[in-house]
């Protein structure tokens, strides 16, 4: 997935698996796209004006931005 800020490209190409019933945690250091990259788990950059998400989040097979998706449901 990719996430941009109007012109200004914040997640370039992330790709991650995340076991079930694990543990994962994000480290970094401030600024480098931890809570964007959360934030499109949620879909709460959808909030965001001219912003701008290329790719696919996959969550069980199902892409997350899908049209179907219910993103009230997605959050709980």
């Amino acid at each position: 997935v990719c996430f941009f800020y109007g012109p200004s490209q914040a997640l370039d190409n992330i790709s991650l698996t995340v076991p079930e019933h694990c543990v994962t945690a994000l480290i970094g250091p401030s600024g480098c796209g931890k809570s964007t990259f959360l934030r499109t788990l949620n879909r709460m950059n959808d909030l965001i004006e001219h912003r701008r998400t290329t790719g696919s989040v996959l969550i069980d097979g199902v892409d997350i931005y899908g049209p179907e998706i219910d993103v009230v449901a997605l959050r709980k």
